[in-house]
């Protein structure tokens, strides 16, 4: 099969095309034809050097498709060759094909192309293990979610608003700013112009944040937090320490928490996958919620991809054309 390789740690050019051979499935497993693949930040991370697959991972990058079950391993009930389907990946999405567990797939959405569907699973799994499962985010909430124009941040806003809660969001631009409004934002802040910190502050404060930038914005979500909020790190774009006074977390019973997805157990991510069919799934069949993408490239320019992504210029999802 037709794959992109890490040839070492480094930037984008150091994504090569190559050959090997297709994955067989293990116990519980499915190999899935892929026909799209999903870019992510923690592609790039795993490219730098930075973020190593789990135990037992394809070495590969890609931690999500979309595409058709190819081979049914032992013990898998629910999968048929040529089920359309989306999973979640720990790794080897930047392939023909590619093994994951059985019960991190999910259904390709009705009337939903497989280009759209590959944009799902990471970004849905991220978004609703930390800001629901893991941040409790309630209707009637004030919600923040950073980098509103990212894929999660897209995604962010869409399950927050279904969910009924207050949106808030951060956008570089004005462009980006108008995006998150309508995907249904009740205020896009500006980051280069205006402090965010000020901006919920004067609303009471957020309930809940969710947040990965890292760096200096981690005092400043403290500040930016209601009495009783909750904060919940999933990256550190610009850095994970930072000098910060708990004391005012004590004071005001702020709860600082986090978590990365790809090393937690198979049956952990088998349950958000169950919450997402069961809560999200409905969302995207009333049009509640959509991926908003950016950006197509063929497998074999996945360096393109990666340069793009970390541009910061992009709207939305990025995915690599395999089929």
């Amino acid at each position: 099969m037709r794959a992109i390789v890490i040839s070492a740690p480094g930037g984008p050019e150091v994504l090569v095309p190559c050959t090997m051979p297709v994955p067989v499935p293990g116990h519980g497993q499915i190999v899935i034809r892929v026909a799209w693949a999903g870019v992510n930040r923690p592609d790039a991370l795993q490219r730098a050097g930075a973020y190593a697959p789990p135990p037992g991972a394809s070495p590969l990058p890609g931690l999500e498709c979309a595409g058709h079950v190819a081979e049914v391993g032992p013990g898998v009930t629910r999968w048929a060759i040529g089920d359309a389907v989306c999973a979640l990946l720990p790794g080897g999405g930047y392939a023909e094909y590619v093994a994951t567990n059985a019960a991190h797939a999910l259904p390709v959405p009705e009337g939903m192309s497989l280009r759209e569907a590959a944009c799902l699973p990471e970004t849905c799994f991220t978004v609703w293990s930390n800001m629901v499962l893991r941040g409790g985010l309630g209707a009637g909430e004030r919600f923040l979610v950073h980098g509103g124009s990212s894929g999660i941040g897209t995604t962010a806003i869409q399950i927050a608003k279904a969910l009924g809660a207050r949106v808030f969001t951060t956008a570089g631009s004005d462009e980006k700013c108008l995006a998150c409004l309508a995907l249904g934002a009740e205020r896009a802040i500006n980051y280069r112009t205006e402090d965010f910190v000020d901006v919920l502050r004067a609303e009471g404060g957020a309930q809940l944040i969710l947040d990965m930038v890292g760096g200096s914005y981690l005092p400043r979500n403290v500040r930016a937090l209601a009495d009783d909020g909750r904060l919940v790190q999933i990256a550190f774009l610009t850095g994970p320490k930072v000098e910060l006074n708990f004391a005012e977390v004590m004071m005001r019973r702020l709860t600082i928490t986090g978590s990365t997805l790809r090393p937690q157990s198979d049956l952990a991510k088998a349950r958000y996958a169950a919450e997402l069919e069961t809560h999200v799934w409905p969302m995207i069949a009333r049009g509640a919620l959509r991926p908003v993408m950016d950006s197509e490239f063929p497998l074999e320019d996945a360096a393109g991809a990666h340069t793009r992504m970390e541009s910061s210029g992009h709207i939305g999802k990025i995915v690599l054309k395999v089929e």
